[in-house]
């Protein structure tokens, strides 16, 4: 067997396990990474893998491990965690819409083993995202491969719809209201009932569900289809709008810290609308309630300083 990699969790990754809501899942996320070395250990005999490092800082909901193939292709080793839902469903749902999207705009799969909460990804660079570019740029190339993944989801899909998922949001954002935000959180699910209400024109699409620039890596090999692919979805089938309001706050804290930043920000919704014929509207609607959904799942998490800048933005809108 290839030498084994001592794998030390990245302190983000254990962080956001550590705020799990809930007795039942915190213990499961305690669970998962007491087993995570045996974890790391089993898949790489039973794949013939060499590790090279741990992705760091990482995400917040996976461990990545670089390896390398029995051919000595390089790839990367994603465990997932349990993180709102079980470690097997969210791997089935990533492994369903990476391979519906055939590595046209996102990270393609070399082998999967959902059921135990694996999978096997073509290597990336990861350490280089679409937020090492500068903002107007980085924003250019995120259109780009947005509109490529918002294809027609296929046959007999397993995938929550955005309705379907903002359902069991809105319990915690009725029960976890930070001081003094409770006009916001009106206005929030004021919001998604109208988005919900109102369907937009065209079908449903694949949404990938938390696309950011920080989410989008650079390609080993660009000139092989693009230079710049996304990984990491948390998928849905909905409108484009949905995608979007995630991408108008990226670099929060930067334009934090910026003169006109209620400005900028309203610019940002209607060049990012106009730039893929979606309508404004809805996308200062969603962006609204998904920002202001995370303010109160970060209250919630006893993150309350990253809440009330969330809540900061929302007003904005």
């Amino acid at each position: 067997m290839a030498s084994v990699l001592p794998l030390e969790p990245p302190q983000r990754l254990v962080r956001a396990l550590a705020a799990q809501q809930g007795a039942a899942a915190a213990t499961a996320a305690q669970d998962w990474l007491r087993g995570l070395p045996a974890q790391l250990e089993r898949w790489l005999e039973r794949w013939e893998l060499v590790p090279e490092r741990v992705v760091t800082p990482g995400g917040r909901s996976s461990a990545v491990v670089l390896v390398r193939q029995a051919d000595g292709t390089p790839a990367a080793l994603k465990l997932l965690a349990p993180d709102g839902a079980p470690a097997t469903v969210r791997a089935a749902r990533e492994n369903e819409v990476l391979s519906a999207w055939h590595g046209l705009g996102a990270v393609r799969v070399l082998r999967a083993a959902p059921e135990e909460g694996v999978l096997l990804l073509e290597r990336l660079r990861c350490e280089v995202s679409l937020r090492s570019l500068p903002e107007a740029k980085a924003t250019l190339e995120a259109v780009s491969v947005v509109r490529r993944l918002w294809v027609p989801p296929p046959a007999g899909h397993g995938l929550e719809t955005v309705a379907e998922h903002t359902a069991t949001e809105t319990a915690l954002m009725r029960s976890s209201v930070p001081p003094d935000a409770e006009p916001l959180v009106a206005a929030a699910l004021e919001a998604r009932e109208a988005m919900l209400a109102e369907a937009p024109e065209g079908d449903p699409v694949l949404l990938h569900g938390d696309f950011r620039q920080g989410a989008v890596l650079a390609a080993s090999e660009p000139g092989e289809r693009a230079h710049w692919l996304t990984v990491g979805p948390d998928p849905l089938v909905g409108e484009p709008a949905y995608d979007l309001a995630r991408l108008v706050r990226d670099r929060l804290h930067d334009l934090m810290a910026s003169t006109g930043a209620a400005a900028a920000t309203r610019r940002r919704v209607n060049k990012l609308a106009d730039s893929l014929d979606v309508p404004r509207e809805r996308v200062r609607q969603w962006t609204l309630y998904r920002a202001v959904e995370s303010a109160c799942r970060q209250y919630a998490g006893g993150n309350a300083a990253d809440a009330q800048m969330l809540l900061e933005f929302a007003a904005w809108l």
